[in-house]
């Protein structure tokens, strides 16, 4: 039995994500026997376990481990076919625009090289349509994997580029952003260690793949959150030094030593034929 129905994947990723089949079939909107009932038939299909099941609950086998990366790959996969011709079809866009490419950026990231990019692909014989989508922290990966978006803009180290192309279009180094009435608003330069331990002003927490990496400072919904929490004193934030674009009055700006460079990359998924997208990651490389 070399293939899966959709529909399985599914069930399954439910259940492998929930770790419970009642939670799963919650989720799923239907009953829990006929879930537990299209699990067993797929293990059987399979020949193997792919979960663990006692008076604990439940737990993944390693066969289960692949099948819950590769469903959710897969998965990804179908949502953007389906996503990605609805709108070469103009279904899904206002007023039915038949070539329209979705860019997602992360908020308030790259501000001026956006700028610049737009307009000089807009300024391109039979450009597309670029909607614009903003986005938080490392969103831009899924968002290219589902369909939500046709290309992005992202940020290495902190995104992965993992199955995408990709190309480099700017590096840059990383700023501290500071209430401008703090005592270290005042220093020329400082290092990790020195933003990272600052009893007063602890790091702002981003959400990374849905989760909050543990500490004491806020956890961050968007960067106008960002902002006015800086603002207020109640926090500090590592961004590239593009970030200044943004900045309030009752910010400061402060160059980190020895943080690592971050080089932004656009980047589109790999098996991209889209003549639309080719024009756009032209004009970016142009820059």
């Amino acid at each position: 039995m070399d293939t899966l129905e959709t529909r399985e994947l599914r069930y399954f990723v439910a259940v492998a994500e929930e770790l419970h089949f009642g939670r799963a079939a919650e989720r799923l909107g239907m009953a829990q026997p006929p879930l537990s009932r299209a699990i067993q038939q797929l293990e059987r299909r399979l020949g193997v376990s792919l979960l663990v099941r006692n008076r604990r609950g439940v737990s993944l086998t390693g066969a289960g481990e692949v099948l819950l990366q590769e469903g959710r790959a897969a998965l990804d996969a179908t949502t953007a076919a389906a996503r990605r011709t609805r709108r070469a079809g103009g279904v899904d866009g206002p007023g039915g625009p038949r070539n329209r490419l979705v860019l997602a950026v992360k908020a308030a990231a790259s501000h001026e090289l956006l700028q610049k990019l737009l307009a000089a692909y807009a300024a391109e014989p039979d450009a597309a349509e670029i909607e614009v989508l903003p986005s938080g922290t490392c969103d831009q990966e899924a968002m290219l994997r589902d369909g939500r978006a046709d290309v992005a803009l992202m940020h290495a180290p902190f995104n992965s580029l993992a199955g995408f192309d990709s190309e480099e279009l700017l590096t840059e180094g990383q700023i501290a952003i500071l209430p401008a009435g703090h005592a270290l608003a005042a220093r020329r330069t400082l290092t990790l260690a020195e933003v990272s331990d600052i009893p007063d002003l602890p790091l702002a927490c981003w959400s990374r793949h849905g989760t909050y990496a543990p500490g004491p400072g806020p956890e961050i919904q968007d960067q106008t959150q960002l902002a006015q929490l800086i603002a207020l004193g109640r926090t500090v934030a590592v961004f590239p030094d593009s970030a200044r674009a943004w900045l309030w009055s009752e910010h400061t700006a402060v160059p980190l030593t020895d943080a690592p460079p971050v080089v932004t990359h656009i980047a589109w998924p790999a098996h991209s034929r889209s003549l639309a997208l080719a024009g756009l990651i032209r004009t970016a490389t142009r820059l």
